[in-house]
């Protein structure tokens, strides 16, 4: 019986081993004929390098003014129009000044009492002064009793505070004389700056609302167009490589296919949006910063026109550089112990300490394709600075190395290293060709 089941069980054994050492051979035939990726190489090559920071914003005047009245009133003369050029001292506005020239005649006539009441108790002080010396001295004498000296004093000092009220009353009535003048003056309205009426809201008849305290109703905008300039916003990881000075282009959207020259003037030490306790007003929305880029080249700009801004923050020359494209991160090969992994059980400190080195490693690494003959190698790299177009490399590779520079999916995902590869057109070149 047993003999019976070890010849049964023979068989089976060869089988298994048939198919094994079947398997194998297709493994390795299907290993031999892996099939290639397609790529395409660049050599490692030196380059100046400019780095830009790109953000889009508006164009703006240097200098605008918006007129806002400082008293309220009818407007009865307003003889300029939006886009009307305007010259220092021209009139823009003037508002109905009878209620401000009523109150400006009330204002001098209580001024003109108040002087009057002055003279007057000038004159009563000089009066009792001259009456309180006479009696001193009679009194000094014993000529006259004690009670008729202390009634010439006291008489003194009354009219000597009677004027000093009466100054006080002059003081007040010319403060308020001034102040009626003043006002009078600021029903009509003329132009601070040699601009522009850039925008006009209200019209001749309306009504206009107005006090020193806070801005009155907004009648117009007045700028020099001029000196214009771009109001950007940067994000605040980009922020900090902004420096006064810096050369920018921007493109105008109204203006296509041209670049004008800026310099970086203004950079807001506060982000747009901040509150007083140095919050901001949404968590959700990102931080941006205004930058404003005076733009030193003239056009017919309009205020509001879209722009977009290249600054240059950094420059290098002559420095290893590969394509943008060429540079991917992989995360480093082997068992990392990690929670959950080998070792959890161990809580010693020189255990942890081990684990959290380990687990700095598993951080992405910076690295780029060599092109060795058919295949490719993995290089670690150190990259710096970049353009549009290139990367500077600081530490990792040598000049005239062959890198790869596509496609893309390659790069991204499908190259390891060893990994086979051919040299070939990037994908769709055919058909553009074609």
């Amino acid at each position: 019986m047993a003999k019976q089941k070890r010849s049964k069980t023979k068989p089976i054994i060869i089988t298994v081993i048939v198919l094994l050492l079947a398997g194998g051979g297709t493994w390795m035939a299907m290993r031999k004929r892996e099939v290639p990726i397609t790529i395409q190489t660049e050599k490692v090559s030196r380059r100046n390098l400019i780095e830009t920071v790109v953000a889009n914003g508006r164009i703006q005047p240097v200098l605008q003014v918006v007129i806002n009245p400082e008293v309220s009133g009818e407007i009865i003369e307003l003889p300029v129009k939006e886009g009307q050029q305007v010259k220092k001292g021209d009139l823009l506005v003037k508002i109905k000044p009878d209620n401000y020239l009523a109150q400006r005649a009330s204002a001098e006539a209580q001024f003109m009492s108040a002087q009057a009441g002055k003279a007057l108790a000038k004159a009563n002080l000089e009066k009792a002064e001259f009456e309180y010396q006479r009696i001193k001295k009679l009194y000094e004498n014993e000529l006259v009793s004690e009670s008729e000296y202390l009634r010439a004093k006291t008489d003194f000092n009354v009219m000597q505070a009677s004027f000093e009220t009466s100054t006080h009353q002059g003081d007040q009535a010319k403060a308020s004389l001034d102040r009626s003048t003043d006002d009078l003056a600021k029903t009509t309205i003329t132009s601070p700056i040699d601009g522009t009426v850039t925008k006009l809201k209200s019209q001749k008849g309306e009504r206009v609302v107005g006090t020193a305290m806070m801005a009155g109703t907004e009648i117009m905008t007045v700028a020099n167009l001029d000196e214009m300039e771009a109001r950007v916003d940067i994000g605040e990881i980009d922020v900090v490589l902004i420096a006064l000075g810096q050369k920018a282009m921007l493109e105008v959207d109204a203006f296509q296919d041209r670049k004008f020259a800026g310099t970086v003037t203004e950079i807001a030490n506060a982000s747009k949006g901040a509150t007083a306790m140095g919050g901001n007003n949404n968590s959700q929305e990102a931080t941006k910063f205004e930058v404003k880029i005076r733009v030193t080249e003239k056009e017919n700009f309009r205020p509001g026109m879209s722009v977009t801004a290249e600054i240059e923050t950094r420059y290098r020359t002559n420095v290893l550089t590969v394509p943008i494209q060429s540079v991917t991160t992989r995360l480093p090969k082997g068992p990392v112990p990690g929670p959950g992994g080998p070792g959890q059980g161990d809580a010693s400190p020189q255990m942890a300490e081990k684990q959290m080195k380990e687990k700095e490693k598993e951080k992405p690494q910076e690295i780029v394709f060599l092109h060795e003959g058919e295949s490719v190698k993995a290089a670690k790299v150190k990259t710096g600075i970049s353009d549009s177009e290139y990367i500077e490399i600081v530490e990792g590779l040598e000049e005239g190395k062959e890198v790869v520079s596509g496609g893309y999916k390659a790069i991204s995902k499908d190259l390891e290293d060893g990994k086979k590869v051919k040299k070939g057109p990037p994908p769709g070149a055919e058909q553009k060709k074609g």
